[in-house]
């Protein structure tokens, strides 16, 4: 038998550990905006790449996306508070953009750009990262997202350039452009909730 104190300690630990959770979920939900901007980035930089022949096309296209995305931040501010779980998906989303960054980059520079290998990267990088920020945030919505990624990683490694190409696309669509507006829609509806709740308080 669990003594009464322990086992109030107990819940208290689960009951936060749950809180800073779905805090968590609500913070990413929050960024859904740039999920759906750097989507549209990535076919920016596919379809420059593709018909202007453009080696420069993905760093100077991704250098873009990132300053647009510093100004509407500054605009937008920060309307939530930090907490350890935010900052935890914050660093693996940051350690993810300086990587591909680099890749890319280095890629363009070089002229080695090969599409399979360019895409089994893409993939496997963002596909690690949605599913680390799932498994810490316990969202299966996410994990989703990681899986398609890691589908098409695989399908850059065997499949043709018509097949890479396919699946990238419709990764990117379902990953970044849908999850992206999925999270904004989970916004306005906790946004919307929450001053429902305020109203029915102050009346």
């Amino acid at each position: 038998m669990i003594p009464n104190t322990q086992h109030q300690d107990l819940n208290e630990r689960l009951t936060l550990i749950e809180t800073m959770i779905a805090e968590g979920r609500r913070s990413t939900e929050s960024w859904g905006w740039t999920f759906v901007l750097w989507g549209v980035a990535y076919y920016v930089a596919i379809a420059w790449s593709t018909w202007g022949h453009s080696n420069l096309a993905w760093p100077v296209t991704m250098v873009a996306a990132s300053v647009l995305m510093g100004i509407l931040i500054g605009r937008k501010g920060r309307n939530t508070a930090e907490t350890t779980v935010s900052r935890a998906i914050s660093a693996v989303w940051i350690a993810l953009g300086v990587s591909l960054f680099t890749l890319l980059l280095s890629l363009g520079i070089s002229g080695r750009y090969d599409f399979h290998l360019f895409v089994a990267i893409i993939g496997a990088l963002l596909g690690m990262t949605n599913a680390t920020s799932a498994l810490i945030l316990r969202w299966k919505m996410q994990f989703a997202s990681a899986v398609v990624w890691w589908v098409a990683a695989v399908a850059a490694c065997f499949g043709s350039g018509t097949l890479t190409t396919i699946a990238f696309l419709a990764a990117i669509f379902f990953c970044q452009i849908v999850f992206g507006i999925y999270g904004m829609v989970r916004e306005a509806r906790q946004a919307r909730a929450s001053a429902a709740g305020q109203g029915a308080l102050h009346a």
